[in-house]
């Protein structure tokens, strides 16, 4: 049977002037429009497309590459408010509904959202920004020390609420963050600890590292201790200054010493940095 928000493995099975019929193993037939049909494929061959509806609900193929896939979370831009409810552009040719009953918060036009891909009893796909109602910490699929994929869901007081195995919800604690992190960012990450609640502490170091792997981090340890633990440099340095040393980004070298003071291993003081023995 042919599944709908998802890719499947067709066959085709004839060319006419709207574009290629595709079939599956059982014989359901499925239109492949004709400015989305590949030029080297030929009656018979195999072919693997993507499946949504179009705008009058008619199930269609396309070859182009979807921005989020069924029970997926993605993160994407409203183009358009209705009626019925916010669209996304998601990479195809027919925008993707977010219903109102769907929206956490109302959506505006222009600004992003991670949502969540669903399909409902009539195969009709759509969004909704109710994450947490899709994600469960009651039967924990993943043992600590785990590599898990991770998506940056929004951040909080302690760090950053993120996706765990599209299917958990996990956080990333302030003090284990030592690299930019954007809404939406989809990274590996460790569990670092589950906690009798249920709740996952995720890491983006593997669990075992005694020492900040952060390339940046270590630069300035390195130097740090090529200079009796001590540099005259700051966060309120030029520029240039920081650029000259370290071969980084102001905006970079805060963020590291930044990482470094929450770990304990420096001080900040008003002309330079000190190690912490």
């Amino acid at each position: 049977m042919i599944a709908v928000g998802e890719y499947n493995e067709l066959k085709i099975l004839e060319q006419t002037a709207l574009g290629l019929f595709l079939e599956d193993t059982e014989g359901e037939k499925i239109l492949l429009p004709t400015k989305e049909c590949p030029k080297n494929l030929g009656i018979g061959d195999p072919i693997s497309v993507f499946v949504y509806s179009d705008k009058a609900n008619n199930r269609i193929a396309t070859t182009l590459t979807p921005k989020i896939q069924l029970h997926e979370f993605a993160l994407l831009k409203v183009t358009d408010m209705t009626p019925v409810g916010a669209f996304l552009d998601w990479g195809l040719a027919t925008n993707l509904l977010v219903p109102y009953k769907e929206q956490q918060k109302d959506m505006v036009i222009g600004k992003w959202y991670i949502v969540y891909l669903d399909i409902d009893e009539e195969d009709r796909l759509f969004a909704s920004t109710q994450i947490e109602k899709q994600l469960q910490n009651i039967h924990i699929t993943v043992k600590e020390s785990d590599q898990v994929d991770v998506m940056i869901y929004r951040q909080s007081d302690l760090g950053y609420n993120v996706i765990v195995n599209y299917e958990h919800l996990g956080l990333i604690f302030e003090n284990e963050i030592f690299t930019d992190l954007n809404i939406g960012d989809k990274r590996k990450g460790y569990v670092k600890k589950i906690r009798e609640d249920n709740k996952l502490d995720i890491t983006l170091q593997p669990t075992g590292f005694r020492n900040v792997i952060d390339p940046n981090v270590e630069l300035i340890l390195k130097a740090l201790v090529d200079n009796n633990g001590y540099l005259t440099i700051t966060d309120k340095s030029a520029p240039d200054e920081i650029y000259n040393m370290f071969g980084i980004s102001k905006k970079a070298f805060k963020k590291s010493i930044g990482a470094l003071y929450r770990q304990r291993k420096i001080t900040i003081e008003s002309n330079g940095i000190k190690l912490i023995a």
